[in-house]
């Protein structure tokens, strides 16, 4: 890699070299090709050119899975400009906030999209191209000819915005060759990813897990990725398994516990035979959920934690020693340590704060130093936010350092609290959150009740014994609160700040 190469253009040339009429892309009854993918985005970009877009230019891409928004990633980038790409399903409000943050100078998105009116609000987006399934109106018309455009050293190569699972999501700027760093380390001696390989992502491409898994290695190993446009249901995505037959598929806990309540083994549209390997990540995989799942597909299921700073997974089990309850160890290229409040390393089987450390994190957060001297810390080394357990070079990971609880002198940690309630068979979903008796923290369980439980007093009784038969006193809930839903992000996180404010 040369200095300042646009990485983009090398992945789609040597792709169009190798195989220019292989599928790049799937989505419904499409296919996007390599040779197609890598026209239609040097049209994209000359298009963007032609509109006032100049390299190092933030475009916020508010699209969904789609090969509309496949080539205007790579368009972008091509063009030397900086892709961003956001949830379709933001608010007017949430995506004017992203477009005054980013400084964005133009944006992408479907005719009908609150973003378009949010874009009116904000002057300094110049351009605002709206899209069908397969780009916007007269593509075809725009000259596939098009010089790539080495990146800017001061600017962003791409940029994504955290999930806003503890609060306000941050910009997240990196270089191009940052998304090299995942399919180099985790995706080729974890994975053991091919070009032979049909990937499907659950997850979408405006979170880091998604854009990874539905762009970025696909692209890199030469392999074909399924797109699904619609909202990720159980039976939708088990339909589009069965259809498309994927050899890997990535998903969030939350979804892998609704597929398997929908999943018939041997029933229409329930043919899992193609995967070899299914991917967890975005919350920790439950213990119960991960054996469950092996023993009732049949398929391997691997658990992760990574992050959109480090754009990459750092910690990941591995195939064929899958350790059900656990992260699993350091991901190819990754150093890890685990340290006290003050900085100090903590041994073994002692809850610690989780940095790490690797090629192609983040730098610093756009325009936010105050977060930036939080998390980015001298040496390359990056404060996760997760709080976990090693033992033998094997990570368990206990939560989120911002909800972790102290009652008494003990640290109670609510994915543990959650785990125990979810062996009651009424509870569908649970999340454990602070909750204040009398000055003092204790946890509070809300709840989802599981089809043909009803929520209410005797209910709440029933989990309050059956949590004091299998927690320690300390990590007992003092109340349970019924919901029909969990606040949660488009990724599946559970918000747990917002269920502190209730």
């Amino acid at each position: 890699m040369t200095e300042h190469e646009n990485i983009a253009a090398r992945l789609l040339a040597r792709n169009v070299e190798r195989h220019p009429g292989k599928a790049a892309f799937l989505c419904g009854d499409d296919t996007l090709t390599c040779g197609a993918l890598a026209a239609d985005a040097a049209r994209f970009a000359n298009l963007l050119r032609a509109r006032g877009v100049a390299p190092g230019d933030r475009v916020v891409l508010c699209l969904p899975d789609s090969l509309a928004a496949a080539k205007a990633f790579f368009g972008a980038m091509l063009l030397g400009a900086a892709p961003v790409p956001v949830s379709e399903q933001l608010s007017a409000e949430d995506c004017a906030l992203i477009l005054g943050d980013s400084g964005a100078r133009a944006l992408i998105t479907w005719e009908d999209s609150p973003a378009v009116q949010a874009a009116r609000n904000c002057p300094e987006v110049a351009c605002v191209l709206t899209c069908g399934q397969h780009g916007p109106w007269g593509l075809g018309d725009v000259s596939s000819e098009f010089a790539p455009v080495p990146p800017r050293a001061d600017a962003p190569g791409f940029m994504l915005y955290s999930s806003g699972s503890t609060g306000r999501p941050k910009g997240v700027p990196h270089r191009q060759e940052d998304m090299l760093c995942a399919p180099l380390g985790w995706g080729r001696e974890v994975l053991g990813l091919t070009g032979d390989d049909v990937l499907f992502s659950a997850s979408k491409f405006s979170f880091a897990y998604g854009l990874t898994n539905s762009f970025t290695l696909p692209v890199v190993f030469g392999a074909t990725a399924v797109l699904f446009s619609g909202k990720p249901g159980p039976y939708e995505l088990l339909a589009e398994i069965a259809r498309h037959r994927p050899t890997l598929f990535f998903c969030v806990p939350t979804l892998y516990s609704m597929l398997l309540r929908a999943y018939e083994p041997g029933g229409e549209g329930m043919d899992l035979s193609s995967l070899r390997l299914c991917y967890s990540a975005g919350e920790a995989l439950p213990e119960a959920l991960c054996r469950q799942w092996m023993r009732v597909t049949g398929v391997e299921i691997l658990d992760g934690i990574g992050s959109t700073e480090a754009i990459n997974l750092f910690l990941s089990n591995r195939p064929g020693r899958v350790r059900c309850g656990t992260s699993g160890e350091a991901a190819p290229g990754f150093e890890t340590r685990l340290v006290d409040d003050s900085g100090a390393p903590v041994p073994d089987r002692t809850p610690g704060n989780l940095q790490v450390r690797g090629a192609g994190t983040c730098a610093a957060y756009w325009n936010r130093p105050d977060k930036t001297a939080e998390t980015m810390l001298p040496d390359g080394w990056l404060a996760t936010g997760d709080v976990c357990v090693r033992e033998g070079g094997v990570f368990t990971h206990k939560g989120r350092r911002d909800d972790m609880l102290k009652v008494g002198a003990h640290w109670v940690s609510p994915m543990q609290v959650e785990e125990a309630l979810r062996g009651h068979p009424a509870v569908a979903e649970c999340a454990v959150a602070a909750l204040a008796v009398e000055g003092l923290a204790r946890p509070c369980a809300h709840v989802v009740p599981a089809p043909g439980f009803e929520p209410g007093q005797e209910l709440s009784a029933e989990l309050l014994r059956f949590a004091r038969k299998v927690l320690a006193p300390h990590m007992c809930p003092v109340r349970v609160v019924f919901h029909a839903e969990l606040p949660k992000t488009p990724t599946g996180k559970v918000q747990r700040f917002r269920l502190r404010q209730l």
